[in-house]
Protein backbone atom coordinates (compact mmCIF):
# COMPACT_ATOMS: atom_id res chain seq x y z
CA UNK A 1 0.00 0.00 0.00
CA UNK A 2 2.69 2.36 0.91
CA UNK A 3 4.55 1.69 -2.83
CA UNK A 4 1.16 2.57 -4.39
CA UNK A 5 0.50 5.69 -2.42
CA UNK A 6 4.31 6.36 -2.64
CA UNK A 7 3.85 6.39 -7.01
CA UNK A 8 1.04 8.19 -7.03
CA UNK A 9 2.13 11.17 -4.89
CA UNK A 10 5.53 11.22 -6.80
CA UNK A 11 3.10 11.35 -10.08
CA UNK A 12 0.85 13.59 -8.64
CA UNK A 13 3.66 15.93 -7.67
CA UNK A 14 5.43 15.46 -11.16
CA UNK A 15 2.20 16.58 -12.97
CA UNK A 16 1.70 19.80 -10.92
CA UNK A 17 5.62 20.65 -11.65
CA UNK A 18 4.74 20.25 -15.15
CA UNK A 19 1.71 22.19 -14.80
CA UNK A 20 4.09 25.21 -13.18
CA UNK A 21 6.38 24.83 -15.48
CA UNK A 22 3.78 25.38 -18.72
CA UNK A 23 1.82 28.18 -16.56
CA UNK A 24 5.44 30.11 -16.13
CA UNK A 25 7.26 29.64 -19.29
CA UNK A 26 7.33 33.37 -20.55
CA UNK A 27 3.59 33.93 -20.75
CA UNK A 28 3.53 32.31 -24.08
CA UNK A 29 1.90 29.21 -23.36
CA UNK A 30 -2.36 29.29 -23.25
CA UNK A 31 -3.76 27.62 -20.77
CA UNK A 32 -6.93 25.51 -22.39
CA UNK A 33 -9.15 23.16 -21.68
CA UNK A 34 -6.98 20.39 -23.22
CA UNK A 35 -3.78 21.35 -22.09
CA UNK A 36 -4.50 21.02 -18.45
CA UNK A 37 -6.08 17.63 -19.06
CA UNK A 38 -2.88 15.76 -18.42
CA UNK A 39 -1.89 11.76 -19.52
CA UNK A 40 -1.69 10.44 -15.63
CA UNK A 41 -1.16 6.68 -17.22
CA UNK A 42 2.02 8.23 -19.22
CA UNK A 43 3.10 10.04 -16.21
CA UNK A 44 3.27 7.44 -13.93
CA UNK A 45 5.08 5.20 -16.28
CA UNK A 46 7.57 7.98 -16.77
CA UNK A 47 7.60 8.63 -12.87
CA UNK A 48 8.00 4.79 -12.06
CA UNK A 49 11.01 5.13 -14.61
CA UNK A 50 12.83 8.12 -13.47
CA UNK A 51 12.47 6.43 -9.87
CA UNK A 52 13.63 2.92 -11.03
CA UNK A 53 17.07 4.78 -12.61
CA UNK A 54 17.40 7.09 -9.25
CA UNK A 55 17.03 3.77 -6.85
CA UNK A 56 18.60 0.90 -9.06
CA UNK A 57 20.85 2.17 -12.10
CA UNK A 58 24.25 0.96 -11.68
CA UNK A 59 25.59 4.50 -11.07
CA UNK A 60 24.29 7.30 -9.65
CA UNK A 61 22.34 10.11 -12.21
CA UNK A 62 22.80 13.25 -11.32
CA UNK A 63 18.92 14.91 -11.66
CA UNK A 64 19.98 17.22 -14.14
CA UNK A 65 21.05 14.74 -16.59
CA UNK A 66 17.99 12.89 -16.41
CA UNK A 67 15.71 15.68 -17.15
CA UNK A 68 17.79 17.20 -19.76
CA UNK A 69 17.37 13.75 -21.29
CA UNK A 70 14.14 14.05 -21.00
CA UNK A 71 13.55 16.77 -22.90
CA UNK A 72 15.41 15.85 -25.34
CA UNK A 73 13.43 12.67 -26.07
CA UNK A 74 10.80 14.69 -26.33
CA UNK A 75 12.09 17.36 -28.51
CA UNK A 76 13.57 13.93 -30.98
CA UNK A 77 10.31 13.00 -31.47
CA UNK A 78 9.17 15.76 -32.98
CA UNK A 79 10.96 16.86 -35.96
CA UNK A 80 14.78 17.26 -36.21
CA UNK A 81 14.85 21.20 -36.31
CA UNK A 82 13.01 21.05 -32.63
CA UNK A 83 16.25 20.92 -30.29
CA UNK A 84 17.53 21.96 -26.54
CA UNK A 85 19.82 24.78 -26.50
CA UNK A 86 22.73 24.30 -23.90
CA UNK A 87 25.91 26.64 -23.02
CA UNK A 88 27.87 27.21 -26.53
CA UNK A 89 25.04 25.73 -28.87
CA UNK A 90 22.74 28.73 -28.13
CA UNK A 91 25.80 30.82 -28.64
CA UNK A 92 26.24 29.00 -31.97
CA UNK A 93 23.35 30.04 -32.84
CA UNK A 94 23.22 33.51 -32.37
CA UNK A 95 26.29 33.24 -33.86
CA UNK A 96 25.60 32.09 -36.94
CA UNK A 97 22.73 34.89 -38.34
CA UNK A 98 25.69 37.57 -38.07
CA UNK A 99 27.95 35.68 -40.90
CA UNK A 100 31.10 34.66 -39.09
CA UNK A 101 31.16 31.44 -37.00
CA UNK A 102 33.89 28.35 -36.53
CA UNK A 103 33.32 25.28 -38.05
CA UNK A 104 33.12 22.98 -41.56
CA UNK A 105 30.38 25.07 -43.20
CA UNK A 106 27.80 22.67 -43.90
CA UNK A 107 24.09 23.18 -43.05
CA UNK A 108 22.49 19.60 -41.94
CA UNK A 109 19.63 17.96 -40.57
CA UNK A 110 19.02 14.35 -39.47
CA UNK A 111 17.88 11.52 -41.37
CA UNK A 112 17.55 8.21 -39.68
CA UNK A 113 20.85 7.05 -38.29
CA UNK A 114 22.41 9.19 -40.36
CA UNK A 115 23.42 13.21 -40.48
CA UNK A 116 21.94 14.26 -44.02
CA UNK A 117 24.14 17.18 -45.35
CA UNK A 118 21.26 19.35 -47.19
CA UNK A 119 24.53 21.90 -48.84
CA UNK A 120 27.71 23.28 -48.59
CA UNK A 121 28.66 26.70 -47.71
CA UNK A 122 30.24 28.57 -50.83
CA UNK A 123 34.00 29.07 -49.91
CA UNK A 124 34.37 26.60 -46.32
CA UNK A 125 36.42 23.51 -45.81
CA UNK A 126 33.18 21.37 -46.72
CA UNK A 127 32.69 22.93 -50.21
CA UNK A 128 36.50 23.09 -50.75
CA UNK A 129 36.72 19.32 -50.13
CA UNK A 130 33.78 17.95 -52.91
CA UNK A 131 30.94 17.87 -50.39
CA UNK A 132 27.56 17.57 -51.82
CA UNK A 133 23.82 17.89 -51.05
CA UNK A 134 22.20 14.82 -50.10
CA UNK A 135 25.59 13.68 -48.54
CA UNK A 136 25.23 11.43 -45.52
CA UNK A 137 27.56 11.36 -42.81
CA UNK A 138 28.04 7.97 -41.23
CA UNK A 139 31.23 8.80 -38.52
CA UNK A 140 32.71 12.04 -37.44
CA UNK A 141 36.60 10.91 -36.54
CA UNK A 142 35.87 6.97 -36.86
CA UNK A 143 32.72 7.06 -34.06
CA UNK A 144 28.92 6.28 -35.69
CA UNK A 145 26.58 9.22 -35.58
CA UNK A 146 23.99 6.21 -34.70
CA UNK A 147 22.19 7.05 -31.74
CA UNK A 148 23.49 10.78 -31.41
CA UNK A 149 20.95 13.50 -31.61
CA UNK A 150 21.48 16.57 -33.94
CA UNK A 151 23.03 18.95 -31.99
CA UNK A 152 25.46 16.16 -30.26
CA UNK A 153 26.78 15.71 -33.66
CA UNK A 154 26.68 19.27 -34.63
CA UNK A 155 29.06 19.46 -31.51
CA UNK A 156 31.24 17.01 -32.37
CA UNK A 157 31.59 18.72 -35.89
CA UNK A 158 32.65 22.14 -33.87
CA UNK A 159 35.71 22.62 -32.58
CA UNK A 160 39.34 24.99 -32.56
CA UNK A 161 39.89 27.08 -35.69
CA UNK A 162 43.05 24.59 -37.66
CA UNK A 163 41.93 21.43 -36.04
CA UNK A 164 41.36 18.44 -38.40
CA UNK A 165 38.01 16.21 -38.07
CA UNK A 166 37.41 12.95 -40.39
CA UNK A 167 34.27 12.50 -41.67
CA UNK A 168 32.82 9.00 -43.37
CA UNK A 169 29.87 10.22 -45.91
CA UNK A 170 28.22 8.24 -47.93
CA UNK A 171 27.16 9.46 -51.52
CA UNK A 172 24.11 7.71 -53.71
CA UNK A 173 25.42 6.44 -56.78
CA UNK A 174 23.19 6.30 -60.00
CA UNK A 175 22.57 2.33 -59.34
CA UNK A 176 21.05 3.42 -56.07
CA UNK A 177 23.97 2.12 -53.95
CA UNK A 178 25.93 4.32 -51.77
CA UNK A 179 29.92 5.04 -51.75
CA UNK A 180 31.87 4.96 -48.78
CA UNK A 181 33.82 8.31 -48.80
CA UNK A 182 36.42 9.13 -45.72
CA UNK A 183 36.82 12.88 -45.98
CA UNK A 184 39.61 14.72 -43.56
CA UNK A 185 38.85 18.55 -43.40
CA UNK A 186 40.34 21.55 -41.16
CA UNK A 187 38.12 23.34 -39.29
CA UNK A 188 37.97 27.27 -40.40
CA UNK A 189 36.23 30.36 -39.25
CA UNK A 190 33.61 30.86 -42.02
CA UNK A 191 32.79 34.32 -43.42
CA UNK A 192 29.98 34.22 -45.44
CA UNK A 193 29.85 36.61 -48.69
CA UNK A 194 25.85 36.38 -48.86
CA UNK A 195 25.66 37.94 -52.79
CA UNK A 196 28.64 37.41 -55.19
CA UNK A 197 28.17 38.47 -58.79
CA UNK A 198 29.84 39.05 -62.01
CA UNK A 199 28.85 40.16 -65.55
CA UNK A 200 28.07 36.94 -67.54
CA UNK A 201 27.48 38.94 -70.99
CA UNK A 202 26.84 42.29 -71.97
CA UNK A 203 23.88 43.15 -69.96
CA UNK A 204 23.27 39.90 -68.32
CA UNK A 205 24.14 39.63 -64.71
CA UNK A 206 24.13 36.94 -62.51
CA UNK A 207 24.35 36.66 -58.52
CA UNK A 208 24.62 34.22 -55.95
CA UNK A 209 23.21 34.82 -52.67
CA UNK A 210 24.71 32.15 -50.39
CA UNK A 211 22.38 32.89 -47.42
CA UNK A 212 20.26 34.54 -45.80
CA UNK A 213 21.63 36.98 -43.37
CA UNK A 214 21.79 40.56 -41.88
CA UNK A 215 22.84 42.06 -44.62
CA UNK A 216 21.77 39.94 -47.42
CA UNK A 217 18.84 42.24 -48.98
CA UNK A 218 21.21 44.75 -48.60
CA UNK A 219 24.23 43.09 -50.60
CA UNK A 220 21.74 42.11 -53.13
CA UNK A 221 20.84 45.73 -54.14
CA UNK A 222 24.74 46.60 -53.77
CA UNK A 223 25.10 44.09 -55.93
CA UNK A 224 22.65 44.96 -58.52
CA UNK A 225 23.87 47.98 -58.95
CA UNK A 226 27.70 47.39 -59.22
CA UNK A 227 26.29 45.52 -62.47
CA UNK A 228 24.39 47.96 -63.61
CA UNK A 229 27.19 50.26 -63.41
CA UNK A 230 29.83 48.21 -65.01
CA UNK A 231 27.48 47.20 -67.64
CA UNK A 232 27.15 51.19 -68.34
CA UNK A 233 23.52 50.82 -68.88
CA UNK A 234 20.40 49.15 -67.57
CA UNK A 235 20.53 45.69 -67.41
CA UNK A 236 18.44 43.29 -69.62
CA UNK A 237 18.21 40.37 -67.25
CA UNK A 238 19.17 38.49 -64.49
CA UNK A 239 20.04 35.29 -62.97
CA UNK A 240 19.61 35.10 -58.76
CA UNK A 241 21.55 31.75 -57.93
CA UNK A 242 19.46 29.88 -54.90
CA UNK A 243 21.46 26.82 -55.20
CA UNK A 244 22.60 25.04 -52.02
CA UNK A 245 21.12 28.16 -50.16
CA UNK A 246 20.39 26.17 -46.79
CA UNK A 247 18.12 29.72 -45.80
CA UNK A 248 18.39 31.82 -42.62
CA UNK A 249 16.30 34.51 -41.34
CA UNK A 250 12.67 34.54 -42.45
CA UNK A 251 12.83 38.59 -42.26
CA UNK A 252 15.32 38.51 -44.96
CA UNK A 253 13.72 36.20 -47.74
CA UNK A 254 10.91 39.07 -47.20
CA UNK A 255 13.68 41.75 -47.50
CA UNK A 256 14.73 39.77 -50.82
CA UNK A 257 11.54 39.21 -51.90
CA UNK A 258 10.77 42.64 -51.63
CA UNK A 259 13.55 44.14 -54.19
CA UNK A 260 11.65 41.97 -57.14
CA UNK A 261 8.22 42.13 -56.03
CA UNK A 262 5.44 45.61 -56.09
CA UNK A 263 4.83 46.99 -52.88
CA UNK A 264 1.99 45.04 -50.43
CA UNK A 265 3.03 41.69 -52.61
CA UNK A 266 2.41 37.98 -50.51
CA UNK A 267 5.35 36.49 -50.13
CA UNK A 268 4.58 33.92 -47.55
CA UNK A 269 1.87 33.26 -44.97
CA UNK A 270 3.12 31.01 -41.68
CA UNK A 271 -0.17 29.23 -39.83
CA UNK A 272 0.29 27.79 -36.23
CA UNK A 273 -1.24 26.98 -33.01
CA UNK A 274 -0.16 29.51 -30.75
CA UNK A 275 -1.23 33.51 -30.68
CA UNK A 276 1.00 35.37 -33.27
CA UNK A 277 2.29 32.24 -35.35
CA UNK A 278 -0.26 32.64 -37.93
CA UNK A 279 1.08 36.02 -40.25
CA UNK A 280 1.07 37.28 -43.55
CA UNK A 281 4.07 38.69 -45.05
CA UNK A 282 4.02 41.39 -47.40
CA UNK A 283 6.14 43.51 -49.64
CA UNK A 284 6.96 47.12 -48.23
CA UNK A 285 8.27 48.62 -51.50
CA UNK A 286 7.95 48.77 -55.26
CA UNK A 287 9.73 46.42 -57.47
CA UNK A 288 13.08 48.25 -57.46
CA UNK A 289 14.73 46.47 -60.60
CA UNK A 290 11.64 47.93 -62.60
CA UNK A 291 10.32 44.49 -63.85
CA UNK A 292 13.92 42.99 -64.71
CA UNK A 293 13.35 39.73 -66.14
CA UNK A 294 14.98 37.04 -63.99
CA UNK A 295 15.29 33.18 -63.59
CA UNK A 296 16.24 31.71 -60.24
CA UNK A 297 18.31 28.56 -59.88
CA UNK A 298 17.16 26.49 -57.14
CA UNK A 299 18.11 22.20 -56.18
CA UNK A 300 18.00 19.69 -53.34
CA UNK A 301 20.22 22.46 -51.78
CA UNK A 302 18.34 25.47 -51.64
CA UNK A 303 15.66 25.28 -48.26
CA UNK A 304 14.08 27.22 -46.22
CA UNK A 305 14.01 30.89 -46.88
CA UNK A 306 15.07 30.19 -49.99
CA UNK A 307 12.04 28.35 -51.14
CA UNK A 308 10.22 31.20 -49.75
CA UNK A 309 11.42 33.63 -52.10
CA UNK A 310 11.15 31.04 -54.87
CA UNK A 311 7.90 30.30 -53.95
CA UNK A 312 7.37 33.76 -53.89
CA UNK A 313 8.08 34.52 -57.00
CA UNK A 314 6.87 31.94 -58.82
CA UNK A 315 3.27 32.13 -57.71
CA UNK A 316 3.64 36.27 -58.77
CA UNK A 317 5.13 34.98 -62.27
CA UNK A 318 7.84 37.62 -61.52
CA UNK A 319 10.70 34.83 -62.39
CA UNK A 320 11.09 31.93 -63.96
CA UNK A 321 12.72 29.07 -61.49
CA UNK A 322 15.23 26.92 -63.44
CA UNK A 323 17.21 23.32 -62.02
CA UNK A 324 16.03 21.00 -59.93
CA UNK A 325 13.68 20.35 -56.90
CA UNK A 326 14.13 22.23 -53.23
CA UNK A 327 14.46 20.65 -50.01
CA UNK A 328 11.45 20.98 -48.59
CA UNK A 329 12.14 22.74 -45.26
CA UNK A 330 8.98 24.78 -44.78
CA UNK A 331 8.86 25.62 -40.82
CA UNK A 332 9.16 28.17 -38.70
CA UNK A 333 11.27 27.20 -35.15
CA UNK A 334 10.79 30.24 -32.26
CA UNK A 335 13.73 30.50 -30.01
CA UNK A 336 12.54 30.40 -26.21
CA UNK A 337 15.36 31.88 -24.20
CA UNK A 338 15.52 30.96 -20.66
CA UNK A 339 18.26 32.65 -19.46
CA UNK A 340 21.85 33.38 -21.18
CA UNK A 341 22.99 30.23 -21.67
CA UNK A 342 20.01 27.64 -22.42
CA UNK A 343 17.19 27.85 -25.00
CA UNK A 344 14.65 26.29 -26.70
CA UNK A 345 14.22 26.07 -30.55
CA UNK A 346 10.64 24.61 -31.24
CA UNK A 347 8.97 24.28 -34.65
CA UNK A 348 5.67 26.47 -34.21
CA UNK A 349 4.46 26.87 -37.67
CA UNK A 350 5.09 26.11 -41.06
CA UNK A 351 5.71 28.14 -44.50
CA UNK A 352 2.87 28.33 -46.85
CA UNK A 353 3.70 30.23 -50.08
CA UNK A 354 0.91 33.28 -51.61
CA UNK A 355 -1.32 30.38 -53.31
CA UNK A 356 -1.47 27.91 -50.33
CA UNK A 357 1.62 25.94 -50.94
CA UNK A 358 2.66 24.18 -48.27
CA UNK A 359 6.67 24.36 -48.45
CA UNK A 360 7.30 21.61 -45.89
CA UNK A 361 8.61 18.01 -47.35
CA UNK A 362 7.73 18.89 -50.88
CA UNK A 363 9.72 21.63 -51.93
CA UNK A 364 9.29 23.96 -55.02
CA UNK A 365 9.42 22.47 -58.45
CA UNK A 366 11.26 25.01 -60.89
CA UNK A 367 9.49 25.38 -64.01
CA UNK A 368 12.19 24.05 -66.01
CA UNK A 369 13.92 21.00 -64.38
CA UNK A 370 17.47 20.72 -65.53
CA UNK A 371 19.84 18.45 -63.80
CA UNK A 372 23.21 19.26 -62.97
CA UNK A 373 26.10 17.87 -65.28
CA UNK A 374 28.57 16.42 -63.59
CA UNK A 375 32.30 18.04 -65.09
CA UNK A 376 34.85 14.70 -66.63
CA UNK A 377 38.18 14.66 -64.82
CA UNK A 378 39.49 16.91 -67.36
CA UNK A 379 37.05 19.79 -67.02
CA UNK A 380 37.63 19.47 -63.34
CA UNK A 381 41.31 19.65 -63.43
CA UNK A 382 40.75 22.96 -65.55
CA UNK A 383 38.15 24.70 -63.01
CA UNK A 384 39.93 23.92 -60.18
CA UNK A 385 42.47 25.59 -61.99
CA UNK A 386 40.94 28.80 -62.49
CA UNK A 387 41.45 31.61 -59.87
CA UNK A 388 38.29 31.39 -57.52
CA UNK A 389 37.91 35.14 -57.54
CA UNK A 390 37.14 34.88 -61.62
CA UNK A 391 33.49 33.85 -61.38
CA UNK A 392 32.42 34.03 -64.90
CA UNK A 393 35.03 31.76 -65.81
CA UNK A 394 34.45 29.18 -63.23
CA UNK A 395 30.24 29.86 -64.36
CA UNK A 396 31.21 28.73 -67.60
CA UNK A 397 31.29 24.96 -66.34
CA UNK A 398 28.07 25.18 -64.96
CA UNK A 399 25.43 23.66 -67.75
CA UNK A 400 22.55 24.79 -65.56
CA UNK A 401 24.06 28.61 -65.33
CA UNK A 402 24.21 28.66 -69.27
CA UNK A 403 20.73 27.18 -69.91
CA UNK A 404 19.49 29.85 -67.23
CA UNK A 405 21.03 32.14 -69.48
CA UNK A 406 19.10 31.08 -72.29
CA UNK A 407 15.85 31.32 -70.97
CA UNK A 408 16.67 34.59 -69.71
CA UNK A 409 17.65 35.91 -72.68
CA UNK A 410 14.29 35.14 -74.49
CA UNK A 411 12.31 36.60 -71.78
CA UNK A 412 14.10 39.81 -72.69
CA UNK A 413 13.41 39.78 -76.08
CA UNK A 414 9.22 38.89 -75.39
CA UNK A 415 9.32 41.32 -72.82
Amino acid sequence: MRKICSTRFSTIALALVIVVMALSWGGSYTVTASSTSLPLKELRVFSDVYGRIKTSYVEEVNDGILIEGAIEGMLAKLDPYSVYLKGHSYRNLKINTTGKFGGLGIEVNKEGDFINIISPIDDTPAQRAGIQPGDLISEINGETVKGLMLQEAVEKMRGEVGTKINLTILRKKSDGQFERLPIELTRAIIKIKNARHTLLEPGFGYIRIAKFQQRTSRELLEAIGKLSKENNQPLQGLIIDLRNNPGGLLSEAVNVSDVFLPAQSPVLFTKGRIQGSTVEYKTSSPDQTDGLPLVLLINGGSASASEIVAGALQDAKRATLLGTKSFGKGSVQTVHSFDEKNALKLTTAKYYTPSGRSIQDVGIVPDFVIEFEPLSDEAVEKRDNLDKRDLKSLLSFDNQVKQALKELKLLAVNQ
